[in-house]
């Protein structure tokens, strides 16, 4: 059972559509749908109290890969090492 008191300004407790409002919001976070997706999303997190700790979730896990990924260049010494290792076979 859905808990939603729209009229208070409350989000509902629960999602109807787990799966698909989880993939609307991947596809949102991804840039796939634009400004259409914004008023989608602006929507859909007023709404849904689910929805909107995905979101954050997601926008927060993305947000630490794209400042801890990054492309480091090795020493040369260090591939080289690996590489007779790898040949050696240890």
């Amino acid at each position: 059972m859905e808990i939603n008191d729209q009229a208070s300004g409350e989000r509902k407790l629960e999602c109807s559509d787990v799966t698909k409002c989880f993939q609307l919001l991947e596809s949102i976070l991804d840039g796939e749908l634009g400004d259409s997706g914004k008023e989608i999303l602006k929507d859909k997190l007023a709404k849904c109290q689910p929805c909107f700790e995905h979101f954050h979730l997601e926008e927060a896990i993305r947000d630490v890969l794209k400042t801890k990924c990054t492309k480091q260049p090795v020493p040369t010494e260090l591939a080289d090492s690996i590489r007779q290792m790898i040949k050696e076979g240890k």
